[in-house]
C-alpha cells in the first residue's frame, strides 16, 4: 500500500473507527459528521455493519446524514441486500433519518418480514415514514401480518409503525381485533388504543387490551 493510501482521509477514518476504545470511536464519528468529506461515506456505512456499541452506531448514523444526502442514499440502498443483519438494519435506520422517498421502493416484503427483529423494526418504521399515502392501505395490511409477534418491545415498535399510517390502517387493525389468535387480538386492540390515545403509551394500551380480551373470553352467566 502506498503512503498516500495510508494517509488518505478514508484510511485514517477507518483506522480510528477500528480502535478498541468506544469513546474514541464515538469522537471519531462525531468529527466525521462535523468535518464532512465525500470519502467518508463508504467507511461510515461499512463500520455501521460491524460496530458493537449502540451509541457509536447512533453517531455513525448521524455522521452519514451530515454527508451529501444523494450520495448517502445511493450507497445505503445496496446495503439492504446484505447478508449481514446489522448492515440491513443500520442502513434502514439511516435511510429513515435521511427521509429520501427513493428508499421506499427498496423496502421489500422480505425486509418487512425479516426474521431478525432489529431489521424488521427498522423496516416497519422506515416504510411507514416513507410510503406514499396511496400505499398506506397495502402497507397496513402487510404490517398487520406481524400482529402478535415477538416481545413487548417488538410489539410496541409495530404498533407505532402502524399508527404512523393513520386512518388507512384503522380497518385493518379493527379486523384484527376479531382474529382467532388471542395474542393477535390483544396486540390489535393495543394498537387501536395507541392510534386513538397516543399520549397513553404502549404499556397502558396493552394492559387495557388484555382486560378487554379477558372480558370477551370470559364465560357468560348461564354457560355450562
Amino acid at each position: 500500500m502506498t503512503q498516500d493510501n495510508m494517509t488518505s482521509p478514508e484510511s485514517r477514518l477507518r483506522s480510528a473507527l477500528s480502535t478498541s476504545d468506544a469513546s474514541v470511536r464515538l469522537q471519531t464519528a462525531l468529527t466525521a459528521g462535523i468535518h464532512t468529506d465525500d470519502a467518508y461515506l463508504p467507511v461510515l456505512i461499512e463500520r455501521c455493519s460491524v460496530e458493537p456499541d449502540f451509541y457509536v452506531r447512533d453517531m455513525l448514523t448521524w455522521a452519514i446524514t451530515r454527508q451529501d444526502r444523494t450520495k448517502a442514499v445511493d450507497l445505503l440502498l445496496p446495503e439492504l441486500d446484505s447478508t449481514t443483519a446489522q448492515a440491513r438494519s443500520q442502513a434502514l435506520h439511516s435511510l429513515s433519518k435521511l427521509g429520501d422517498r427513493r428508499a421506499w421502493s427498496a423496502i421489500t416484503v422480505d425486509l418487512l418480514r425479516d426474521d431478525d427483529v432489529e431489521v424488521a423494526k427498522a423496516a416497519w418504521r422506515t416504510a411507514a415514514g416513507l410510503a406514499p399515502e396511496s400505499e398506506h392501505p397495502a402497507l397496513a395490511r402487510e404490517l398487520a401480518r406481524n400482529l402478535g409477534r415477538g416481545d413487548r418491545e417488538l410489539q410496541r415498535s409495530l404498533s407505532r409503525a402502524i399508527a404512523m399510517l393513520g386512518p388507512a390502517a384503522e380497518p385493518v387493525v379493527d379486523a384484527a381485533t376479531d382474529a382467532p389468535d388471542p395474542g393477535v387480538r390483544e396486540h390489535a386492540l393495543a394498537t387501536a388504543h395507541v392510534m386513538a390515545y397516543p399520549d397513553d403509551g404502549f404499556e397502558a394500551a396493552i394492559e387495557e387490551a388484555r382486560r378487554v380480551v379477558a372480558l370477551r373470553d370470559a364465560p357468560t352467566v348461564g354457560d355450562d
